[in-house]
């Protein structure tokens, strides 16, 4: 099987040296700054593996060789210095027909041998548990060993009282995903606000996770949660519908991979696709960072989120696959302009779609 690693780092990429597999074509896409001595490092620590570098000048050099007048503007597609660069590999991924792709951050750490096989198995063979929420969203902590007790949510899960009970029906799950979500030992993926409240100012506080409860729990259809990026896999079918939305931009940033997942939820359920959560784990050692600028980064996504994923979920879908929901997704989004309630989020939302619509033509000019 064709796996692609996808990275975005401006660090050292020690937590990819033991990546092993024999059994599966591995290719790693490292999304930098084109930091020359950095990558060098890089190339050195991953010499092991089949790995290709794309700075700046190679994603513009990337988009021109595709060879027509638009280059720099499909180019744009791709925001600058930030998580969301991401998105740049998927492209890679798709064009050289990669199977399955896995989204992994640099600060994450690979503690089992088995890493690369657990995504796999989550995706493909393993049966787990479906979750369904009568508030429509499941709290991804309730599937975590968390060494405290109080009523923690993950970054990304909406402030809204309604959506933060515990209303679950489980059942059997299926064997079969799109998507799989791989979470956290040591620091679990909390918003500024939720780190600050437990004293953590340089990004980092006193609540840490030690493994998970299920290995995987299925979220069922019309249930929604918070896709983080950190440690995910997905078939490379979703990819026109798996865009990371533009981020650093009006000063937000931090929702790229919450806000693509919300989308991508939508139209799994819609297509009769599941997504799901559990192995594998890995470390996350998080680097200190200032919580007071992730702060005044997430508050105007912060309060976009409470809006967007009702939009979302009451849009009406017909498309036959994940290209054609998403170009509706897209649509519905613009006709339903008005619902966010201030210029601020309206001059966002409407900079999200243009994005969302031109990763489409660039996904139709790459071809299946």
């Amino acid at each position: 099987m064709r796996v692609y690693f996808v990275v975005a780092s401006i660090n050292e990429l020690v937590n990819l040296c033991e990546i092993r597999d024999d059994k599966h074509e591995i290719k790693v896409i490292v999304v930098d700054e084109g930091d020359g001595l950095l990558r060098d490092k890089n190339k050195r620590l991953l010499n092991n593996l089949d790995v290709n570098f794309y700075g700046p000048r190679e994603r513009i050099e990337w988009f021109r060789k595709r060879g027509n007048s638009t280059s720099d503007v499909d180019s744009s597609v791709i925001p600058g210095k930030c998580h969301a660069e991401t998105s740049f590999g998927f492209l890679v991924a798709w064009e050289e027909d990669a199977e399955v792709i896995i989204e992994i951050d640099d600060d994450v750490n690979v503690v089992k041998n088995s890493f690369i096989d657990d995504h796999l198995s989550n995706l493909y063979s393993c049966e787990g548990l479906t979750v369904t929420s009568g508030n429509k969203w499941y709290n991804t902590f309730d599937n975590l060993k968390l060494d405290i007790d109080d009523n923690i949510f993950p970054r990304g899960h909406p402030y809204d009282l309604a959506t933060r009970s515990r209303d679950y029906r489980i059942t059997e799950g299926s064997p079969d995903c799109v998507l799989n979500m791989g979470v956290w030992g040591g620091q679990p993926d909390l918003d500024a606000l939720t780190i600050l409240s437990h004293s953590g100012l340089d990004g980092r506080c006193n609540i840490n996770s030690k493994t998970y409860n299920e290995e995987k729990v299925i979220v069922g259809k019309g249930t929604y949660f918070a896709i983080c990026s950190m440690n995910t896999s997905f078939r490379r079918k979703v990819i026109p519908a798996f865009y990371q939305l533009y981020m650093r931009y009006m000063d937000i940033d931090r929702f790229d991979d919450i806000w693509s997942g919300i989308l991508i939820k939508k139209i799994a359920d819609h297509l009769g696709d599941k997504i799901c959560l559990g192995k594998p784990i890995v470390i996350h050692d998080k680097r200190p960072r200032d919580t007071w600028k992730d702060l005044r980064a997430e508050l105007d996504g912060m309060i976009i989120n409470e809006s967007l994923w009702r939009i979302v979920d009451a849009l009406e879908l017909s498309g036959k696959d994940y290209h054609e929901s998403y170009c509706e997704l897209a649509e519905g989004l613009e006709k339903s302009i008005e619902k966010f309630q201030s210029k601020i989020q309206r001059d966002f939302m409407k900079m999200q779609i243009e994005k969302m619509k031109l990763w489409l033509r660039i996904i139709d000019k790459l071809g299946d």
